[in-house]
């Protein structure tokens, strides 16, 4: 392996693929680690242990990333020295792909949970504070000029519960 002014890893043996591969796989993996357990956490509700280790993923995905690069930078020699490698590479990524589209999906879906929990809410309050005059919703005039504003109030949550 030698490195070019480029500061791309240029691939001029069998020892340096077998060592890229070997890189990103373990990138992969402990990526994969990570997500796992983010998914865990956040499935089970546990919102704050899931996201705590943004900073590590941050970082593995940036390495895992740049060893994709590589390894598309030196894809000719890596098919040249490690055809085998390639074959577990390939096999590898379209694992991983899966279990980024299922953390995708946990996210995601937390998210709209979260986003439908603060909007509940908000209506619910809201829907206590306006009067109903013969079983209409009915609000008082603003001396402001704004509808709701004299009895809009801000919105709070209790983190204890």
């Amino acid at each position: 392996m030698q490195h070019s002014d480029s500061k791309t890893l240029r691939i001029t043996d069998r020892t340096g693929a077998a060592a890229l591969v070997a890189q990103v796989l373990a990138t992969m993996t402990a990526l994969e680690a990570v997500l796992d357990a983010e998914s865990g956490f956040v499935r089970q509700g546990r919102l704050r242990e899931g996201l705590k280790d943004s900073e590590r993923k941050a970082s593995l995905m940036g390495a895992y990333l740049q060893g994709l690069e590589t390894a598309k930078a030196n894809a000719i020699a890596l098919a040249r020295f490690a055809p085998d490698a390639i074959e577990s590479l390939k096999a590898a990524h379209k694992r991983f792909a899966g279990i980024v589209e299922t953390n995708q999906m946990v996210l995601a879906t937390a998210r709209s949970v979260a986003e439908n929990l603060v909007k509940t809410l908000a209506d619910d309050m809201s829907r206590a504070r306006v009067p109903t005059v013969y079983g209409m919703p009915s609000t008082a005039p603003s001396p402001y000029g704004r509808p709701g504003a004299a009895g809009s109030q801000p919105l709070i949550l209790s983190r204890s519960l």
